[in-house]
C-alpha cells in the first residue's frame, strides 16, 4: 500500500489506484477541492518533493499550463496512488475562508483520463 508522507508529519495508506485527493482527505487533512475533482480549479495542488508519478492526465496539464503551474505543482485529483509520495498540500480549508473544499471527487478520475507520460 503506498505511503503519503505530508511535510506536516502525516502519514497517510492509500490503497493502490486510490485518487490521491481522496487520500490526502480520507487522512484527515482539509484540502480543497472546489471543482469536485475535474482539474478545473486547481484548489488541490500538491507539491511533490519526493516520488513525482511519471504520467499525468492531459487534462491536468493543459489546466496548469493554462495557469503557468506546469512543472511546479500537481493536481491531487488527477493523480491515482500507486507509489510512496512526499508532497505539501497547497491549499487547506482551514485557511481558505471557504466554509467546505467543494463537492467530493468521484473515485475514479474525471475527466476520463487520457495519459501522458514523462517528458509531458
Amino acid at each position: 500500500m503506498p505511503q503519503i508522507t505530508l511535510t506536516d508529519g502525516t502519514v497517510i495508506e492509500a490503497p493502490n489506484g486510490k485518487r490521491l485527493v481522496l487520500a490526502i482527505e480520507d487522512g484527515g487533512v482539509d484540502i480543497m477541492h472546489q471543482c469536485g475533482g475535474n482539474a478545473h480549479c486547481t484548489t488541490c495542488r500538491v507539491h511533490i518533493l519526493e516520488g513525482e508519478p511519471q504520467r499525468m492526465s492531459a487534462a491536468e496539464k493543459n489546466r496548469l499550463e493554462a495557469r503557468g503551474l506546469l512543472g511546479e505543482v500537481r493536481l491531487s485529483c488527477q493523480i491515482l496512488c500507486f507509489q510512496d509520495l512526499t508532497l505539501e498540500v497547497i491549499n487547506h480549508v482551514s485557511t481558505s475562508g471557504e466554509r467546505d473544499p467543494g463537492p467530493r471527487p468521484a473515485d475514479n478520475v474525471t475527466p476520463f483520463p487520457t495519459w501522458l507520460t514523462k517528458p509531458y
